[in-house]
C-alpha cells in the first residue's frame, strides 16, 4: 500500500513538473498565435480603425472580402506575390543545389565554405538592403556603371523603375536565402550512399548522368520540402520591400504582406487588413496541408 501511494505521489510530481515546463510555451502559443488568429477572424467581418476604440467596431459581414475582389492594390499585390515566387524559387533551388553538390563532392574545408555562404542568411536585412541599394543606384551605382562601360547607354533604373523593382528585390532575396537551401541540400546529400557513385564510376557513367540518375531522384523529398518552404516564405516577404521600395514605384513591388501593413497601419483599416491576413492564413494552411498529405503518400510509396 505504501509502495502504491509513493508511486502515485511520484507520478503526480512528474505530471506537475511536466506542466510547469510546458506551461510557458502553451501560454505563449495561446497569446501570440491562437488569440491573434481568433481576433483576426472576428475583425475580418468588421469595420474598425482602432483609433476610435472598441466601441466603434461595426459588423459588416462579407463586405471586406467583396471589396478585396475590386481592390486593384490587392489584386496587383497578389499577382506580384505569384511573380515573386516564380522568380525566386527556381533560383534558390537551382543554385542552392549546385553549391551544395560542389561543396559536398569537390571542396576541402567544407565547414569554412558553408560558413561563408551562410553569412548572408544570418546577416541583418537592413545591412544587406543598404548594400544592394548602393549597388543598384541608377546614377552612380556599380552595377549601372559596369553596364555603361560595356556599351549599354541606358541601363535599367532597377528599384526606381516599375518594370525592374520587383525583379531587383527578388534577386536580392534569392541571393540572401540561397544558403538556406544549400544547407538543407547538404544534409540531403549526406543520405545518398557512396556505393552508388562508385558503381556508376565502374560503369563509366558521366558526372551529369550521376546527378540526373542518382542524386536528384534520391534527394527528391528534400527538394519537395524546400519547394513548400520557399512558397510559404515568398508569401511572407516584407522587410526588403519596406526598406527598399515601400511597395513602389506605384504598386509595382507591393506584395500581400506589405498591402496588409499599408491598409492596417497607414490607413487604419484594421478590419480590411484582417481580411487580407485571413486569406493569407488560408492560403498558407492549404499549402502546408498539401505538403503533409504529399509527404505521407511519399512515405507510403518509399516503404
Amino acid at each position: 500500500m505504501r509502495r502504491k501511494n509513493r508511486f502515485q505521489r511520484d507520478e503526480r510530481r512528474e505530471r506537475v513538473a511536466g506542466y510547469l515546463f510546458v506551461g510557458p510555451t502553451l501560454v505563449g502559443l495561446l497569446f501570440f498565435s491562437v488569440l491573434p488568429l481568433i481576433l483576426t477572424l472576428i475583425l475580418s467581418f468588421t469595420q474598425w480603425d482602432m483609433v476610435s476604440g472598441f466601441g466603434s467596431i461595426k459588423f459588416i459581414g462579407l463586405n471586406n472580402f467583396l471589396k478585396l475582389l475590386r481592390d486593384d492594390g490587392f489584386v496587383s499585390s497578389f499577382k506580384n506575390n505569384l511573380l515573386f515566387a516564380f522568380i525566386t524559387i527556381p533560383i534558390q533551388l537551382t543554385f542552392g543545389f549546385l553549391l551544395a553538390y560542389i561543396i559536398n563532392h569537390y571542396c576541402y574545408a567544407k565547414n569554412l565554405f558553408k560558413l561563408i555562404y551562410f553569412l548572408p542568411y544570418i546577416s541583418s536585412i537592413v545591412a544587406i538592403a543598404s548594400v544592394w541599394r548602393f549597388l543598384l543606384q541608377p546614377s552612380f551605382g556599380p552595377v549601372n556603371s559596369f553596364l555603361m562601360s560595356i556599351g549599354i547607354s541606358e541601363p535599367p533604373k532597377w528599384l526606381a523603375d516599375t518594370r525592374w523593382s520587383l525583379l531587383s528585390i527578388a534577386l536580392m532575396y534569392s541571393w540572401q536565402n540561397i544558403s538556406f537551401d544549400m544547407i538543407i541540400y547538404l544534409a540531403g546529400l549526406q543520405t545518398v550512399p557512396r556505393d552508388l557513385y562508385e558503381a556508376a564510376d565502374i560503369d563509366g557513367v558521366s558526372g551529369f548522368q550521376k546527378i540526373t540518375l542518382i542524386t536528384l531522384p534520391l534527394i527528391a523529398p528534400t527538394t519537395f520540402f524546400l519547394l513548400i518552404v520557399e512558397i510559404m516564405s515568398s508569401f511572407r516577404v516584407f522587410d526588403q520591400i519596406q526598406f527598399l521600395t515601400q511597395g513602389g514605384p506605384g504598386n509595382s513591388s507591393s506584395v500581400l504582406v506589405y498591402h496588409l501593413y499599408r491598409m492596417s497601419f497607414r490607413y487604419y483599416r484594421f478590419g480590411y487588413g484582417s481580411s487580407i491576413a485571413l486569406i493569407m492564413f488560408v492560403l498558407i494552411f492549404v499549402i502546408t496541408y498539401f505538403y503533409w498529405q504529399s509527404r505521407k503518400r511519399w512515405s507510403e510509396i518509399t516503404l
